[in-house]
């Protein structure tokens, strides 16, 4: 495949990639031409960027809406608040079985341009068919929602994988130090990733590989967000949405809610989400470069130039096409005459905010599942039944 005529996300510098064998071939600022039939696009006013990087997410969260009415201390809090107050809204998305609301993640994640997620929780059993659910991780709750979490953390058979564990989910005391029980007990000196730190220290911060900042979440449950302007000086940072349950389904709306919090740069912010997040997974992704695995959107923009401004505007209706290792797993439907001669069964039609995209997979047929167990639920796009396009 070959994409003509794209600017590089962040500048008004115009590429010309070619894709081969899952893996970026090429890139060139000179046209590139087909070769044996190879599909070529050429784009105008649009902008690439690697596929995004969501580094927290629970995938079988993803049907609940947002739970909670008032700004808590902490996440133990919250918690035990919504168990309460919402207990028959929890039951009937609990009811969905765990596979539907799994895969009903991976299409969130996939509408907004995410080509990795890592899930957070029980492992989803997921194959890495429609984007790369990453759970190469051992995932702990939290110091205090995960039962016997010191013998769990210092298990000796996992001491290869970074542990993942909600940390500092608050703005009070007892946030704060189960920061300082977690390192203390991390006796095999594994690798930690704390998640959320909004009561962290720039001290506490050095025990930490990395951190994920998930501001929109912060905001809902606490009013208040970690201070990564100062934990960036000792630590890595990369970026995750968590679920519906604290935040909205389009990453897009992450993306300008920390962009507007003005603790980080728009090139900072940007890593987080790609190369930061890709050197701590150690994944072969996070860069439009030769030989990086081909994750790769290319969004419209009705702007002239390819700026931050530009990038921070996007909404999943502007996506034009999301690649992953190669393969296309969503495009816009002004591009289906470019498939011309594909066979394009296994796709389905969805329409975000009037515009139409076509996605990989039976979602019309999930959603239907879905509905079998809760009739009401709104689903955030408007889903198409499935009909066979083949383009001669």
């Amino acid at each position: 495949m070959i994409f003509n005529n794209v600017k590089m996300a962040g500048t008004d510098k115009l590429v010309n990639i070619r894709v081969d064998g899952g893996k970026i071939a090429n890139i060139s600022s000179s046209i590139i031409n087909e070769v044996n039939g190879e599909l070529a696009i050429t784009f105008s006013n649009a902008i690439v960027f690697p596929g995004l990087i969501n580094s927290h997410d629970h995938l079988d969260f993803d049907l609940f809406p947002q739970l909670g009415d008032k700004i808590y201390r902490n996440y133990t809090e919250w918690g035990q608040y919504i168990h309460k107050k919402y207990k028959n809204e929890i039951a009937r998305v609990l009811k969905i079985p765990g596979p539907l609301r799994y895969r009903w993640g991976v299409y969130k994640n996939l509408l907004c341009g995410v080509t990795t997620v890592v899930n957070h929780g029980e492992r989803s059993g997921l194959e890495n068919d429609l984007l790369t659910v990453f759970e190469e991780t051992q995932s702990l709750h939290s110091v205090q929602f995960e039962s016997g979490w010191r013998f769990k953390l210092n298990n000796p058979f996992k001491i290869k994988y970074p542990v993942t564990v909600h940390v500092g989910e608050g703005d009070d005391w007892l946030s704060f130090h189960e920061i300082d029980q977690l390192v203390w007990w991390n006796l095999l000196q594994k690798k930690l990733i704390g998640i959320h730190a909004v009561a962290m220290s720039e001290t506490q911060a050095d025990k930490f590989d990395a951190i994920v900042w998930c501001p929109q979440s912060n905001y809902f449950l606490l009013d208040k967000t970690a201070r990564v302007d100062l934990l960036k000086k000792h630590t890595n940072l990369l970026f995750g949405t968590d679920s519906t349950l604290t935040s909205s389904w389009n990453i897009w709306e992450h993306f300008r809610f920390a962009r507007n919090t003005k603790l980080l740069g728009d090139n900072t912010l940007y890593n987080t989400f790609n190369k930061n997040a890709a050197k701590i997974w150690q994944l072969n992704t996070g860069e439009i470069a030769i030989g990086k695995d081909a994750d790769i959107v290319i969004a419209k923009t009705e702007r002239h130039s390819a700026d931050f401004d530009a990038f921070y505007a996007i909404d999943p209706s502007d996506l034009l096409l999301v690649v992953h290792k190669g393969n296309v797993r969503l495009f816009d439907e002004i591009l289906l005459t470019v498939f011309k001669g594909i066979d394009l069964s296994d796709f389905s039609k969805v329409n975000i905010n009037g515009a139409g995209k076509h996605v990989q997979g039976d979602l019309p047929g999930l959603t239907q599942k879905i509905r079998e167990y809760y009739p009401d639920i709104d689903f955030p796009v408007s889903i198409e039944p499935n009909i066979d396009i083949v383009l001669q």
